[in-house]
């Protein structure tokens, strides 16, 4: 398993929804995208970001203990209307960072690992790490979410990383 970068087409699909009974067959996929997230020293990764066209994501953004979530199926119910920056980074934009405007809080429905639903709120750090995790799933990247001006000022950066995949 390797992180897919910009300029590979999957990053650009939307993921299929995992039927329910198959649900906990994704359980080592989970597991080897937590191995790889960390390994990058990431806080999130989405499945487009491995290669996979699969409604799942991982999340640990605790950085004094082991708190993992691996989220499937989901779909944000809420988004407040109160939004801040956060200086946000990519596994699949290596080097690249941009402050990106997302809602503070956000209502989250998803199934975990075992198959079960859970509908709850997050806020903060890990409300912004989820939204961009579930964009991966809509084939909608950071790049998408930064400014005319950013994108702009990080254009050399962004050609070369497409460039790289492209000659692949």
């Amino acid at each position: 398993m390797d992180i897919t970068i910009y300029g590979n087409p999957i990053l650009r699909k939307k993921a299929k929804e995992i039927p329910l009974g198959e649900i906990s067959s994704y359980a080592s996929i989970a597991e080897e995208m937590f191995e790889l997230m960390y390994e990058s020293n990431g806080i999130g990764l989405a499945a487009e970001q491995v290669g996979l066209e699969a409604q799942i994501l991982v999340v640990d953004c605790n950085e004094t203990e082991i708190n993992q979530l691996v989220v499937i199926n989901p779909k944000i119910v809420f988004k407040s209307k109160s939004k801040t920056p956060l200086e946000e980074g990519c596994l699949s934009f290596p080097g690249i960072t941009a402050a990106i405007l997302r809602p503070e809080t956000i209502e989250l429905e998803y199934y975990d690992i075992k198959g079960e639903h859970h509908k709850e709120f997050f806020s903060g750090l890990i409300a912004k790490v989820l939204q961009h995790e579930i964009d991966h799933l809509s084939g909608i990247l950071i790049v998408d979410r930064m400014s005319r001006a950013q994108r702009l000022i990080l254009k050399r950066k962004l050609n070369h990383l497409k460039a790289s995949q492209e000659g692949e």
